[in-house]
């Protein structure tokens, strides 16, 4: 079966269409600018790419865009869009509704409206997503993916706040995690490189990007993670801040005279590596900054460093013991510089890098030294592989 997996933002949507027999990428697109002038398709099929420049008013023509790209005689890859058996779709935040991935129904159209509240800027999109592919693909099965529902797992120990407790019975004001998909692939991944169940063992993953977050799988299961009702909380990201005291947003409020939302407008979007560095909110750009001297720039990968440390002894401490440290996304795969300083000083718990093997950009590898008793494992994540295997399961046991 051929799966579409769709994942869709206010202004753009992303796309990847994957052949399930051999669980290979057949076209992977970009379609940005959705109801703003400057519209483009951008699509590749290998080496191949292909362009479309054209006005694109609504998430409705550019899901058309996406087809005739992928049917397209000269650059697409299909002779037809009944080829595509399934639709996959990520969707962020499932709360507590989800538990696993869904078919797409009314009533989990209505789940995912009312979580919309926890993730106002990815659920609406999400959903415009979705109803714009059933109108262009009426017949094609489709399936939720979320992003949380790999966290449901967790412990009440682990996912309730220190608040009074009507704040989740009455709000479900609680600890939810992101990257669920991605957290989920590399730990089952890990467990194949090292050639044990995943149900023997304690795994720390590291989601490490423009957004991060760490995750304590255990068993197979998340027990803990680090981002919180919302991706914000946890380790300093691009531009998000990660924890901070709750009482220091009031004192800023007051000398500053912002109101609640200027507040997390900063620290959203002015925080983090571009906020502290005052350079970028690229982990590029930053590290190449520190190496020329730049103080507010070390500052910043200091402060992103003993974070990601930190929780890496946190979630050792939370399982009892850790068999592997897993580094995966943009930042985790690709920075050899970052993997060594968060893992610096680290032999008491077992931890031993290799610096040569560390060399390592976008692959699959185990750097650890020989005699290190905590793995350490680069993983490139492939999250559309996760909702295309859950989408065509799903798929094939309803019929």
């Amino acid at each position: 079966m051929k799966i579409l997996i769709v994942n869709a933002g206010s202004s753009s949507l992303k796309y990847q269409l994957i052949d399930m027999e051999r669980e290979v990428t057949m076209a992977k697109g970009l379609v940005e600018r959705i109801g703003i002038p400057g519209g483009r398709l951008k699509q590749t099929r290998g080496e191949h790419k292909y362009e479309l420049d054209m006005h694109m008013p609504d998430h409705i023509e550019a899901c058309k865009q996406m087809l005739q790209a992928l049917v397209h005689e000269e650059h697409g890859v299909l002779n037809s869009m009944d080829e595509i058996g399934a639709v996959g779709h990520r969707v962020v935040h499932g709360g507590e509704h989800f538990t696993a991935s869904s078919l797409i129904d009314e009533d989990c159209l209505k789940a995912i409206e009312q979580n919309s509240s926890f993730a106002p800027l990815h659920n609406p999109a999400n959903l415009m997503g979705i109803r714009a592919t059933q109108m262009v693909m009426k017949d094609t099965p489709m399936v939720a993916v979320f992003d949380t529902s790999f966290h449901q797992s967790m412990p009440p120990k682990s996912f309730l706040y220190g608040m009074p407790m009507e704040y989740y019975t009455d709000l479900k004001v609680r600890r939810y995690g992101f990257h669920g998909t991605s957290h989920r692939y590399v730990s089952e991944r890990a467990a194949r490189m090292l050639g044990r169940d995943a149900k023997d063992l304690k795994i720390i993953t590291c989601h490490l990007g423009n957004g991060s977050s760490l995750c304590a799988v255990d068993g197979g299961k998340s027990v803990d993670t680090s981002m919180g009702l919302t991706p914000l909380e946890g380790v300093l990201m691009g531009t998000r801040s990660g924890n901070v005291d709750p009482a220091s947003l009031q004192y800023i409020m007051n000398h500053l005279h912002l109101d609640i939302n200027q507040m997390m407008d900063v620290l959203n979007k002015k925080s983090g590596l571009l906020g502290v560095s005052g350079l970028s909110s690229d982990m590029r750009d930053v590290e190449e900054a520190a190496a020329q001297g730049h103080q507010r720039a070390q500052i910043a990968l200091n402060l992103l460093h003993n974070g990601i440390k930190k929780y890496i002894g946190a979630y050792t401490a939370v399982m009892g013991g850790v068999d592997a440290i897993v580094f995966t996304a943009g930042i985790g795969e690709n920075s050899a510089e970052l993997r060594e300083r968060v893992l610096s000083n680290m032999e008491y718990l077992g931890v031993k890098l290799d610096k040569e093997k560390n060399q390592v950009r976008g692959k699959e590898r185990d750097v650890a030294a020989a005699d290190s008793k905590v793995r350490i494992l680069v993983i490139p994540t492939n999250e559309e592989l996760v909702i295309a295997r859950d989408t065509l399961a799903l798929v094939q046991g309803s019929k």
